[in-house]
């Protein structure tokens, strides 16, 4: 998923550039009310997951490999303003220090990924949440769902901007096929890797989860709700 430089035109680049940056001034003052003494330590743990995932690759076809895109679960794990913070960390990191995607692309890179990838994974989290039972063991699943929609989604938002800026000799419809189709895949990997993650984070701190909270203000709830005495006759 990571653009490399002169993949895409001057004026499309400069452009993902100024609405990243706009993306990412927003998130830093959201996230100043949600980053606190518990909060914090989990983004850190969550970019540099984010970060050693993105790393490995793994193989879904002939010459085509994936790795975890991460915003779907970044998202479910501190909010979607904090994560959008961390994996923009994360690739301007991988961007400097390990030429993973090019310096002229990053703002592309972070449209894609911190802002696209979070966002429509949130959106599809809160939509599927809605719909299930308000219970604890229901965050798991959507944030699978989550995650195996924000892929392809994602692919199909860069080929959007393919077809305004691309300077890559390929057809858009062929660009499209293989994007999509390529990154379905690739979903079904993120969908596996982020309903573990988030499982395992449930089953120790379901109160640092932030796609939790609704789950979480129903057990209160249920717990404080007054049970009515059995009458006698």
């Amino acid at each position: 998923m990571h653009v490399p430089d002169g993949f895409l035109d001057i004026p499309t680049s400069v452009g993902t550039a100024a609405v990243a940056a706009g993306a990412i001034a927003l998130s830093l003052a959201r996230s100043r009310r949600e980053l606190d003494d518990r909060a914090a330590p989990l983004a850190g743990l969550v970019a540099v997951f984010v970060f050693a995932a993105q790393m490995l690759n793994f193989p879904v076809g002939v010459g085509v490999s994936g790795h975890l895109l991460g915003g779907a679960l970044a998202a479910v794990l501190v909010g979607p303003w904090v994560a959008t913070l961390a994996v923009t960390v994360v690739l301007v990191v991988q961007a400097l220090v390990f030429a993973d995607g090019g310096i002229t692309a990053l703002g592309t890179n972070v449209l894609l990924m911190a802002v696209a990838g979070v966002w429509i994974g949130w959106t599809v989290f809160v939509a599927v949440r809605s719909v299930l039972p308000r219970r604890l063991a229901m965050v798991t699943p959507a944030a699978a769902v989550a995650a195996a929609v924000s892929v392809p989604a994602t692919a199909l938002v860069f080929t959007l901007l393919f077809a305004g800026g691309g300077q890559a000799p390929v057809d858009l419809s062929t660009m499209v096929g293989l994007m999509v189709t390529w990154h379905a895949v690739i979903g079904i990997g993120e969908a596996v890797i982020t309903a573990l993650v988030v499982s395992a984070v449930l089953a120790t701190r379901p109160d640092l989860v932030r796609g939790a909270v609704p789950a979480l203000a129903r057990q209160r709830e249920q717990r404080l709700a007054p049970t009515t005495p059995e009458v006698t006759r």
